[in-house]
């Protein structure tokens, strides 16, 4: 986490004062592309298909993943049909929209498309232009609606259900914008929001992280005899959590090594351990695996919502049309 980053979780400093002004630019600038699409100057692309919208107001590590791997086995238990896009950050395909396969990597696809794909095996479009990938999963399979990773600030897209994720441990950081504090928008943005769910915390809308068996980086068999001691190693917006969460499954950490959020790791991050056991995230997974070692695991998470998180999103899918008779 570079010194800027760290400042947002911190008291004001002088770094903080000497981005206030690019903070208002930020704020000028959002503000009037916002308002020019709904003055209806700037045209919004409205799909055929409804499209839900999982995101946040602020970067990094909010857990928008594993809501999106619940919201796909909710939605579809309900008997519809789910694809998924993704801008793909981080990858760097020859060619957009790209639709993830089972040969798609990381370098191509980024690492939360690959991880999606891996557990869900769904319809997958990643690429900058989220009209085009749209058009590209209603071409290529029957989809009864669609879920885009993030894209809360993308108003060009039209959506029937927001859902904004909290981190209830930062918040809002600073409570100021870009490159201030964390948040792409204000606050005041949570008001329009159908649905705000906090990751962790006490708050009724909420849902919480259940981690379950670590598993190999190699092959993804689950691991048969306790680790004690272990690297952690991260690439992900709020490493703490993940390394609190190992601990609590009594693992030593011998070390902790941070690095920035989609980070593209190679071998030579990993020979400073030798034969040791490390451990690290299943994001972190789908990057290491062609050069993973017998002894590196990774932690699977599931998201749990409360009761007043299912019924509230329930309810907005009859009120939009998306589900008749749940």
């Amino acid at each position: 986490m570079s010194k800027i980053e760290q400042s947002w979780y911190q008291p004001v400093s002088l770094i903080t004062i000497l981005l206030l002004p690019l903070a208002a630019l930020f704020w000028l600038i959002s503000t009037l592309r916002k308002w020019l699409y709904t003055c209806g100057i700037l045209t919004q692309f409205s799909s055929k298909t409804p499209v839900i919208v999982v995101g946040n107001i602020s970067v990094g590590g909010n857990g928008k993943t594993p809501f999106v791997l619940w919201l796909h086995a909710h939605l579809t238990q309900q008997g519809l049909s789910v694809g998924i896009i993704s801008r793909g950050y981080g990858g760097h395909a020859k060619q957009y929209p790209l639709l993830v396969d089972h040969n798609s990597t990381t370098l191509e696809a980024g690492d939360e498309p690959i991880l999606l794909y891996h557990r869900l095996q769904c319809p997958i479009a990643v690429g900058p232009n989220r009209q085009q990938n749209i058009e590209l999963l209603e071409q290529t399979s029957a989809i009864d609606v669609i879920i885009s990773d993030d894209g809360m600030q993308h108003y060009k897209m039209a959506r029937s259900i927001e859902c904004c994720i909290v981190d209830s441990a930062r918040q809002f950081g600073n409570g100021l914008l870009m490159p201030a504090g964390p948040l792409r928008e204000t606050k005041k943005r949570l008001k329009s929001v159908d649905l705000v769910i906090e990751n962790g915390g006490n708050n009724p809308q909420r849902y919480n992280l259940q981690p379950a068996a670590l598993k190999s980086v190699l092959n993804n068999s689950m691991l048969t005899e306790p680790i004690l001691t272990a690297h952690a190693v991260s690439a992900i917006g709020n490493p703490l959590r993940f390394e609190q969460s190992l601990q609590a499954q009594g693992i030593t950490l011998v070390s902790t090594h941070h690095y920035r959020d989609h980070y593209a790791y190679t071998a030579d991050d990993f020979t400073q351990f030798g034969d040791e056991n490390v451990l690290m995230t299943e994001k972190d997974a789908v990057k290491c695996s062609a050069f993973a070692k017998q002894n590196w695991y990774y932690l699977p998470v599931d998201a749990q919502p409360t009761d007043s998180v299912i019924n509230k999103l329930n309810s907005l899918l009859k009120d939009k049309g998306i589900l008749n008779g749940l």
